[in-house]
């Protein structure tokens, strides 16, 4: 049995580094602008303003992030415009929004069903100029979820993309 550990913990520690081997490393020669800048555009994208989650109790959800992980948390925001009721949760580098579904005719009820849980709904990343960037999109044919940009929760304004255009992924643009 002894010799049997022994062999074992050798064929381990070759393996072991094996994996700490360096790694080849690939250079690829590129021309593209930085993900932050588009090339002969009016519009910059900024910095993450908020990953929003759905949630079923946001009662519960809140009292997790305040009471286990001691976040700053706000009390509850009814928003009726926009059919929800959103707790906001600050990171200190960026923001989560706690959503709840607000009347009948809520996105985030929607959302809900088909995710009991509840889970992430959209990522809002800042932008300089946010009519630039829907006219800049709209030329790339990538969709927005409305015509026009509207005022979002945190009194700017705010467009969706649609997530079949955006690698499956809720985005949300807000003006700086």
């Amino acid at each position: 049995m002894a010799r049997a550990l022994r062999a074992a913990a050798a064929n381990a520690v070759g393996l072991f580094s094996r994996l700490q081997a360096p790694i080849p490393t690939l250079r690829a020669s590129s021309t593209s602008q930085p993900l932050d800048q588009v090339a002969g555009s009016l519009w910059n994208l900024g910095q993450l303003n908020h990953v929003a989650i759905a949630v079923p109790d946001l009662e519960k959800a809140a009292a997790f992030y305040k009471n286990i992980l001691g976040a700053q948390v706000s009390e509850a925001v009814p928003l009726p415009e926009h059919g929800v009721s959103v707790v906001f949760v600050n990171l200190g580098n960026t923001k989560m929004e706690l959503l709840h579904p607000l009347g009948r005719d809520s996105p985030i009820a929607g959302f809900l069903q088909k995710n009991k849980a509840g889970g992430m709904h959209h990522i809002c990343i800042e932008v300089d100029n946010i009519n630039a960037a829907v006219m800049d999109l709209k030329t790339k044919k990538i969709r927005s979820l409305s015509e026009e940009v509207k005022i979002g929760a945190h009194g700017k304004p705010v467009i969706f993309l649609h997530p079949k255009d955006c690698g499956g992924v809720l985005v949300e643009l807000e003006q700086a």
